[in-house]
Order: C-alpha cells, then sequence, then structure tokens
C-alpha cells in the first residue's frame, strides 16, 4: 500500500468548524453569512483539500455546487488554487439502465482498488423529480461498506434536470477530488441511455453495464450508446444466470466488431462480473490498466483530456451567454409576454425570438 497523506484536521475542528463552514441549508437560509464565512476559510479549505480530509472536501464541493452567484468567484477562485494538484486519477464512467447494479458494481470495485491501495472518490448523480425538484440522495445506503472506508468518499448529488443525469458542477467536482489525493474517480449517472454523451466528454473511460435479456446482436448495434464506451460489463453473472451472462457477453462482442470503437488503439470488448461473488471484477481493472498504459503511450490519453477541457470551456461560454441574456432587465420584462402570445398563438414563435434578440 502507498504512502498516504495524513489527514489534516482544521485549527478548532467539529462544531467550531462547521460554524465557519456551512452547510447548503444553511446558506440558503443566511447566505450573506455564509459568504463572509467561506471567504474568511478559503486557505482553511484549501490546506483541508489537499490533505485529503473527506469533511473538508464535501465543504469545498458544497460551494462549488451552490448556484448562488455570491459564490462563484469564491469556488473559482478555490479551483483556482486546487488546479495545480489535479489531473492525477484515472476518471471511470458507470452507466446503465436502473436496475443494473451500478450501485452494487461500485461498491465491489471500489472496495477491490481500496484492497490494492487505492482511494477511490465516487460521484453518484441521482435522479431529481420533475415535479418536486428533490432527490433522494441515497447511493451511501447501497454503498454500506464502501462509504464507511477512510480510503473512500462517496458524493451524491442531485441531477437537478441536467441532460445525461450529470451534475453541472460534476467537472469541478472532480478537480477537488483529484486535488484531495483520489487515485481513481468513479462517476455513477442516472443511466437514461442516449444522452449519455455527456458522461464521456469527462471520464477517460466510459463503462457500460448490462444485463442478460437486452436484447440480441442486432438490438446491440441499434444502441448508440455501445459507439461511447470501452467496455461493456455484463453483471449479475452468478448462480443460476452465469451462463446466460457469459452469452450475452459473446453477443456483444460479436456486435462490437461492426461498431466503430470508442477510444483510438482501444478495442471495446464485453465481460462478465459479478458484483455479489467477485467475479470478474479484477479482471475489469485489469483491463482499464491496459487502457491506461496504451492510450498514453500512444498520446490518446492526454489528447482526450485536452479535448475535453476546451470543450468544457465552450460549453461555459455558451452557459454565460445565455445566463446574461436571459438576466438582462429589458428581456425579464419583455419575456413574459411573448411567452404568452406564442403560448395562444398570437404570433410566431420564430417571430417572438426574434424580438427577443432585437432588444
Amino acid at each position: 500500500m502507498k504512502n498516504r497523506r495524513p489527514e489534516w484536521t482544521p485549527e478548532g475542528a467539529g462544531d467550531a468548524f462547521a460554524s465557519r463552514v456551512t452547510s447548503p441549508t444553511e446558506s440558503q437560509a443566511n447566505p450573506k453569512m455564509f459568504k463572509r464565512n467561506i471567504a474568511m476559510d478559503l486557505e482553511t479549505l484549501q490546506r483541508g483539500v489537499l490533505s485529503g480530509n473527506r469533511t473538508v472536501l464535501s465543504r469545498a464541493i458544497t460551494l462549488v455546487e451552490s448556484n448562488s452567484e455570491k459564490h462563484f468567484k469564491l469556488a473559482q477562485e478555490l479551483l483556482k488554487k486546487l488546479l495545480p494538484a489535479s489531473g492525477n486519477s484515472i476518471r471511470i464512467g458507470v452507466t446503465g439502465v436502473p436496475g443494473v447494479g451500478k450501485s452494487s458494481f461500485i461498491e465491489a470495485f471500489g472496495m477491490h482498488l481500496i484492497e490494492m491501495g487505492k482511494k477511490v472518490a465516487v460521484l453518484a448523480i441521482d435522479p431529481s423529480s420533475t415535479l418536486s425538484r428533490g432527490s433522494i440522495l441515497g447511493d451511501k445506503t447501497r454503498m454500506e461498506k464502501l462509504s464507511r472506508h477512510p480510503d473512500s468518499f462517496i458524493r451524491p448529488s442531485p441531477s437537478s434536470g441536467v441532460l445525461g443525469g450529470v451534475a453541472r458542477k460534476t467537472r469541478e467536482s472532480i478537480v477537488l477530488c483529484e486535488a484531495a489525493g483520489f487515485d481513481v474517480i468513479l462517476i455513477e449517472t442516472v443511466g437514461v441511455g442516449q444522452s449519455e454523451t455527456t458522461v464521456r466528454s469527462m471520464v477517460d473511460f466510459f463503462l457500460l453495464m448490462q444485463i442478460t435479456g437486452a436484447g440480441d446482436e442486432l438490438q446491440g448495434i441499434k444502441k448508440g450508446i455501445m459507439e461511447l464506451c470501452d467496455m461493456i460489463v455484463v453483471n449479475k453473472a452468478d448462480g443460476d444466470n452465469i451462463q446466460r451472462a457469459q452469452a450475452a457477453a459473446g453477443e456483444y462482442n460479436n456486435a462490437l466488431h461492426f461498431i466503430r470503437h470508442a477510444t483510438p488503439g482501444w478495442e471495446t470488448r464485453a465481460l462478465t462480473c459479478s458484483s455479489l461473488t467477485g467475479d470478474g471484477i479484477p479482471e475489469i481493472w485489469k483491463a482499464i490498466t491496459k487502457f491506461c498504459e496504451i492510450t498514453k503511450s500512444s498520446g490518446v490519453f492526454e489528447k482526450r483530456r485536452l479535448q475535453q477541457t476546451a470543450d468544457w470551456f465552450e460549453e461555459l461560454i455558451s452557459e454565460a451567454v445565455l445566463s446574461r441574456f436571459f438576466h438582462r432587465p429589458q428581456i425579464r420584462e419583455k419575456l413574459p409576454q411573448l411567452r404568452k402570445q406564442v403560448a395562444e398563438g398570437k404570433v410566431p414563435v420564430a417571430y417572438a425570438v426574434s424580438q427577443l434578440l432585437s432588444e
């Protein structure tokens, strides 16, 4: 096991520190106090994250995830300080339909990595209700062993209606986890199929989980997500289901011959595993390790990271432009009126948009 950085505890830890760095609920109740407390503790947050303190890391992610404009500058200052210490992990996206066993797999996989001396962070995206906007955030309860281990960190975040079930601040949370010294970052998505392109744009290795009975070779080819993944894992290969899982993996491997592989120089293939027994877990990690060796030696690994950062930059520009557009007083004044006229069929949609743009 490799050497561990001693976990640093801020002076006056516990109640005193909690009073200085407040929770999301407290920040909403008293945003001015939250801003003042965080501003006083940027250095504290930086030192705590770099030392691998999980409590401080949680506070830092809370600051980054805040939707308040007042917290944005503080969060970016913290990220700027921590950016030089990031980038040293392997980022793995895990997706699949609900019920495929993503959380169970991540716990078994994470515990295997920890036994090998790795530090594992899990960013679990929890689906938000389209009506109440609330989330259960219950992934920790399904990863009981992993959540208790000192070399792991599990952060459930609400999807908040974002396409692909990926929280808007997931990329920044990755930077914080890497600065905290985590070797492997696992991103568990909601698993909504075609929209998982968002996950592919922020990870090094993309893992698609499947179960038996998901369709034949033709169905496999029709699933566009297979063109994005670096590995397919047929889960629940245990008991009476072993032969069916192996047959399904064989069908997927046959289908993959007709699909362009997601990563140059790497051949996507299907494996089986059991999160219950642990069978197949070591082979999956060996394949990921081989993937890193091949892509790093060829330069594909670094090229992908650079492209992802550039895409992130363009994405944030678009987001900022839209935000400023909708916050302009003229737009906020005219938008409800035009929206009503469009809904009532009084003006064409394109005409209404042109009226807004003319402002």
